[in-house]
């Protein structure tokens, strides 16, 4: 097994590494002053199990670039077979056409990487389960709910828990949180402005709220309007308390000054992403995705069962 890592978010590859036991293949990486990247790895890799772990956090377009440049430095290396890690899927929102004459761009993401020469995907909570189609070979999709079901169901009452979805196309997701925590499930019904991008309505919330601890589930929070939306829906509906729980915490634009002023007590995200300086509020929690894809990893490398770490889901 050799293990790489991308620029994008060298914590994380650090940590998984550290997990697994081994350690990140020295690699040298920078920018030309035209804004080409160059990538040669210092060991070789002939012959090797190859993963490589990369984040498509912001500046998205570039460590993109960046993992299919590496991707090829390994097949050209002739390596045995090539994992990509991606723990959070860039273009993964643009999975199909709501409209004529738009793209398909998730399913360009996986193309790219298979043509660059990927043998096989290891991701963390797609936003759409369909995605792990779009590309031709294996993909291994991890779940953090039970990282951050466990979290959030250690600290609450849950006599007094209430799952809740943000909007309709969470609520196969919040269902499984139901199963796990026990909980009643409650739906916030909302609906986007087409031609304006994060712009959110909130019309209203399905279910009983009142005087419940409510927990919103989310795959990711970009600008932090639909979910702080929501939770402004849910506290006008007499909730308790909300706690907000994602797996990517994208965090761009306003989203520091929404997440500071909102009345949610908690935002507990993974670390898929690097979460921004300016955003370390005591009411903010990241959660180590590391162990999770490091026990994916080494499934994989050994021939066992991915499916297996979920099974009780």
């Amino acid at each position: 097994m050799m293990f790489f890592s991308g620029r994008a978010h060298p914590e994380l590859a650090e940590e998984v590494a550290h997990q697994l036991g081994v350690g990140v293949v020295p690699t040298k990486a920078f920018d030309f002053a035209n804004g080409e990247i160059y990538v040669r790895y210092q060991e070789s890799a002939r012959g090797a199990d190859c993963f490589l772990i990369q984040s498509h956090t912001a500046p998205i377009n570039k460590w993109i670039m960046e993992q299919l440049i590496m991707i090829d430095a390994l097949k050209r290396a002739s390596a045995r077979s090539i994992t990509v890690i991606v723990p959070f899927y860039g273009y993964a929102r643009q999975d199909k056409k709501h409209r004529g004459r738009e793209p398909i761009s998730a399913r360009l993401i996986a193309d790219l990487m298979k043509t660059a020469g990927a043998d096989r995907i290891l991701t963390v909570d797609l936003h759409t389960d369909q995605i792990q189609g779009f590309f031709d070979g294996p993909v291994d999709h991890l779940f953090a709910l039970p990282l951050l079901a466990d979290y959030v169901g250690a600290k609450v009452d849950r006599s007094k828990l209430t799952v809740v979805s943000p909007d309709a196309g969470r609520v196969r997701v919040a269902d499984r949180w139901c199963d796990r925590l026990g909980a009643p499930l409650a739906i916030v019904h909302k609906r986007r402005d087409k031609d304006v991008a994060n712009q959110v309505t909130v019309h209203e919330v399905v279910g009983s709220v009142e005087g419940r601890i409510c927990v919103l589930v989310d795959d990711m929070i970009d600008t932090g309007g639909t979910i702080c939306a929501a939770a402004d829906a849910l506290f006008a509906h007499g909730a308790e308390d909300v706690i907000v729980t994602a797996t990517h915490g994208v965090l761009s634009g306003p989203a520091a000054d929404r997440l500071k002023n909102s009345q949610v007590s908690e935002f507990v995200f993974t670390d898929t992403l690097p979460t921004p300086n300016e955003l370390e509020l005591d009411k903010i929690t990241v959660l180590s995705i590391a162990p999770t894809i490091a026990r994916a990893v080494r499934e994989v490398f050994e021939d066992g069962s991915v499916t297996s770490l979920f099974d009780e889901q």
